[in-house]
Order: structure tokens, then sequence, then C-alpha cells
């Protein structure tokens, strides 16, 4: 087995190579004067299984640093190459739900392949159906597991599982199923990218203390303007969690403006340099990635890993 990884997620990577007792491998990663990426394998890798670790959160330079990766495996033979990559990028245009558009999470899963990717490993997809796209093993991972457990220890009283938007209800059911709880949403509509406007709340919000859940934060607008609706509804305390904390533009200040108390991510994108808030905290998804990595090493079974999280 030998793990590497680029500049995405580091210490991440770090973590996973350690919790399967072992190092990121011997690679070296530079760039031209006008940008352009360069990279080699410092170490043999022929007939290796190779896992190559790589968040491909913006900007568009985490992808491309993944493709070359994959493509100088490919060309240095190693025996399988796994791309684990705990945030998939491009995965909101799914669709062509308009027209003249492109549909990016399949542009990105045939690069993905043509790169040399044998296998891709990731978790908590901005839309399940894109496993499809794949012409290759698809691993899909959630963090579900890693919150649930997480709440269950907190101990929350009159506690109420509230999706953002319509898309995040199949998870929501499963936190209330889980922490044997009510649930509720809030209906949203969306005019333009980047922009939502919380129309209203269904559910009994009233007097009780609210888990919001979603697979990604960007802005921070849906989930700040659900957190509002559900206080003006005359509930108390409001708690929120997110697999993926992009945390575009001023969304960490959205946050700590907001009602939320306490703002619950994982470590598959890191959080950016100068990012400072008292409600945000991380929690790592190392482990999961790991033993995944491991049985998919030893060709055993990953499925009791996730199969009862949808």
């Amino acid at each position: 087995m030998k793990i590497f990884t680029g500049s995405s997620n580091q210490d991440l990577a770090k973590k996973i190579a350690r919790y399967l007792n072992t190092r990121i491998g011997d690679s070296e990663m530079r760039h031209f004067s006008d940008g352009e990426i360069w990279f080699k394998y410092n170490e043999n890798i022929r007939g290796c299984d190779v896992f190559i670790v790589q968040s491909t959160q913006p900007p568009a330079e985490h992808l491309m640093e993944l493709l070359i990766m994959l493509d100088a495996a490919k060309r240095s033979s190693a025996k399988r190459i796994t791309a684990v990559i705990p945030y998939f990028g491009y995965a909101r245009q799914d669709r062509k739900d308009r027209p003249r558009v492109a549909i990016t999470a399949k542009l990105v899963a045939d690069l993905l392949a043509t790169a040399g990717a044998d296998r891709v490993l990731t978790m908590d997809l901005h839309a399940p159906q894109i496993q499809g796209f794949f012409n290759v093993p698809f691993d899909h991972l959630f963090a579900s597991g890693i919150f649930v457990d997480f709440y269950k220890q907190k101990k929350i009283p009159d506690l109420v599982v509230v999706a953002p938007d319509i898309g995040s209800l199949k998870t929501v059911r499963f936190y209330a199923e889980y922490l044997n709880v009510p649930m509720a949403v809030a209906d949203k509509r969306r005019p333009t990218q980047n922009v939502s406007e919380i129309m209203n709340v269904i559910g009994d919000v009233k007097d009780k203390n609210i888990l919001m859940v979603d697979d990604m934060v960007d802005t921070g607008g849906s989930l700040t303007q659900a957190a509002l609706a559900v206080k003006d509804m005359g509930a108390k305390d409001v708690y929120a969690c997110c697999t993926h904390g992009v945390f575009s533009g001023d969304a960490v200040e959205k946050i700590n403006n907001s009602p939320i108390k306490e703002f619950v991510t994982t470590d598959t994108i890191p959080l950016r340099a100068g990012v400072k808030s008292d409600k945000i905290r991380v929690l790592t998804v190392s482990k999961l990635i790991g033993e995944s990595i491991r049985r998919i090493y030893n060709e055993e079974s990953i499925s009791s890993l996730f199969i009862n999280q949808r």
C-alpha cells in the first residue's frame, strides 16, 4: 500500500496514514513560473496499490493536481490506483436544469477515469446519483454516523432535526431515526446561484432545541436563514452540522452573526487560513476513510461502515 497526497488537505492525509500505521509516500510537486503543475513520485510504485488523497475544493488547481497525480501513477505502472476524494467538487451541477449548461459532475467523473483512476472513494456526495456517472468501482461514505455519535453523547433535550431544504430530507430522516427525535423542514427558494430565501418551516419547532443538518455549506445563506426562521417560530438553541465546510465569501461571518450556538463540520476540507470562530468545531473523518482504505487494500467489504446510513 502506498498513500500520496497533493496540496489540498495534507493534514487529513497525515491522519489517515497515522491510522493505517504507515507514512505519506515521497513525492514532489512544483510549479513553472506561469503556474503549470509538475509532479513526480520519488519512490518506486510499480505493482503497488496506490491511494491518492486529494479533495477538490476550490481553486480548480486541486482538481488538476489530482488528475496529474493519477496520470503519473498510471504511467509508473501502479497495480491499482484509488482516488480518495474526501470532498468531491463540481458536484452541484449534476443535471441539465436549464438550457445550455454543463453537467460538471459527469465531466469530472470522465476526467478521473481517463487520467487513470481504477477506483474512487468519496464522502457525502451533493447528489448521490453522481455514482452512476462512473464506470469504475465507486465507494460512497457518509459522515452521518460520526455526527450521530457526537450528538448522542451531547444528549440535547427536546431536540428536533431540521432540513434546511427539501434536498436534505433523506439525510435528516436518518438523523431523526437514530437520535429518536422528530424532524422538520425549511421550504427554500433559490432565485439565483448562492442566493436562497426561506419561505416557511414545516414542522413543530416551538420551544424545541434545533439541529440543522446539511451535506455542505458554501455561502452559509440557507443554513443561517433557516436558523433565523426557526428562532422566529419560538425555537430555543440552534445547532448545525455539515460534512463539507466550504465557507466561501462571508460565510463564517454569517455563522458568527447567526442564532446558531454551535456549528460542527469535518476536515474533508481544511478551514481557510485566518478563519476564526468560537462557534465552529471540526471533527475528523480520518478513521472512517483510513478504515475504508484498509478494507479496500485487503479486499474486504466496506458496506458495514455505511450501509445503514441511508
